[in-house]
């Protein structure tokens, strides 16, 4: 009796993909693994903060292993969607037995504002791939001026903060939260980082204006400034006189600009409600403007609507009925066969850890499907054949091999930890699929 080898597409070669792709090859299953970007990685690649090396050097070697089992192949600079290279419905023709989803949320999340469309405001998702050299956001031009704002309280805000400050040299960043000091999402470990640019006397000011709100549904304001202070024992040491404050209890509302460039951020002031445990911001009508240069909204993602799978609240649906969850949660699409994992099951959900432990259980779902079915038999030399003759450079392992070797060797050459191309053309360069202009 011959053995049974089943096939599954996975997209998204981020820590959810790549350790869901992982697991099933272990488990002997044929992984086709498909990444939008030249390079694997995802956010651990291009979201990460710059200066953490030890940590992305620590992924990378666990994504190199994941890589390098003989049951996974990687088919990189291939964007899968409605819009894209190649249809999910025309991946799933390729007869594989199922596919998971694991592309994170790569729609971009606004509050649809007026003045969104202004030079100077940008999502939090542009300047992070920026700043971490993933094309095209690394060719982008950015208005950072003297005096910033950045929309959320996490710790995505505090890294934003963060290149401000030290990289763009900013005079002065705002921490707009619609919520309180006990609500703040960062933690100390990344605060330590930016806290010692927090103006003190400022913050003492502000404590004691939201304390009537605080308050009133009966917390403690002292826990909430600890929240925050906590940072300062391990701060880092201050590089530049650049100052950063909160703004607590403030919803932005509209944003308005001179010449088609960001002047001011409206903003309206809130006050908490509790129901359930819950704290909830709830306007009070009252609005007001601060001078800005520069809003950043970071207030977390949403899934790409064009990929091809039903959405609902920024979400992909998911079946509230799983036939195969995992810890009682549902990995699975409405899509027969078709799973989600990772920020594609709930977008902006924890780290890379949590990605990562997301990931692998998406992969168990998809294996305990696979146990109900026959396998279809596709065909891998069929599915490299297909991608080969996409009208685009698709890159394989052993490219990546040798991308991954000439960047170490650059940055050898200029004395540094890490050296990233910022640029596909240099990338494609490097790995001879095209020829140098």
């Amino acid at each position: 009796m011959s053995e049974k080898i089943y096939s599954v597409a996975v997209i998204g070669a981020g820590p959810a993909g790549l350790f869901g792709a992982r697991e099933l090859a272990n488990q002997g299953v044929r992984v086709a693994l498909f990444n939008r970007d030249i390079k694997p990685g995802g956010l651990a690649e291009y979201g990460i903060y710059p200066e953490k090396h030890m940590m992305k050097e620590g992924l990378r070697k666990q994504f190199r292993g994941a890589m390098d089992n003989p049951n996974l192949e990687y088919y990189g600079n291939l964007v899968v969607g409605d819009n894209g290279d190649i249809t999910l419905n025309e991946l799933r023709e390729l007869g594989f037995d199922a596919v998971l989803v694991s592309a994170g949320a790569q729609g971009t999340k606004w509050l649809g504002l007026p003045g969104e469309e202004l030079e100077g405001v940008y999502h939090a998702k542009e300047v992070v791939y920026a700043y971490n050299n993933l094309p095209p956001y690394s060719q982008k031009n950015f208005r950072f001026g003297k005096r910033c704002a950045i929309i959320g309280a996490g710790n995505v805000m505090v890294d934003i903060a963060r290149h401000l400050i030290n990289v763009q040299k900013v005079d002065e960043v705002i921490a707009v939260v619609r919520r309180g000091p006990n609500e703040v999402n960062f933690t100390k470990e990344e605060m330590k980082h930016l806290i010692s640019y927090l103006d003190l006397d400022e913050f003492e000011k502000e404590m004691a204006r939201v304390q009537p709100v605080v308050q009133a549904i009966n917390q403690d304001l002292e826990a909430g400034r600890q929240k925050v202070l906590d940072a300062l024992a391990k701060a880092d040491p201050k590089t530049s006189e650049a100052k950063f404050h909160f703004d607590f209890l403030a919803s932005p509302t509209a944003m308005f600009g001179e010449n088609g460039a960001l002047t001011k951020l409206e903003v309206e002031d809130n006050i908490l409600t509790e129901r359930d445990g819950k704290i909830s911001a709830k306007g009070t009508g009252v609005k007001r403007t601060i001078d800005v240069d520069t809003v950043i909204f970071a207030i977390g993602d949403k899934v790409d609507e064009s990929f091809g799978l039903p959405t609902e609240w920024n979400e992909f649906i998911k079946n509230k009925e799983p036939k195969f969850p995992v810890d009682g949660i549902s990995y699975e699409s409405t899509i027969d066969g078709v799973f989600v994992g990772g920020w594609s099951r709930k977008a902006s959900e924890g780290l890379v850890g949590y990605a990562r432990k997301d990931g692998t259980n998406a992969a168990r779902a998809v294996w305990d499907y696979l146990q109900t079915i026959q396998p279809a038999n596709a065909s891998m030399d069929d599915v490299t054949e297909k991608m080969r003759g996409l009208s685009k450079p698709v890159i394989m392992k052993d490219d990546i091999k040798r991308l991954e070797a000439v960047e170490a060797e650059e940055a050898k050459k200029r004395g540094l930890v890490e050296f990233k191309f910022s640029r596909n053309e240099e990338m494609l360069e490097a790995m001879e699929l095209i020829e140098t202009a």
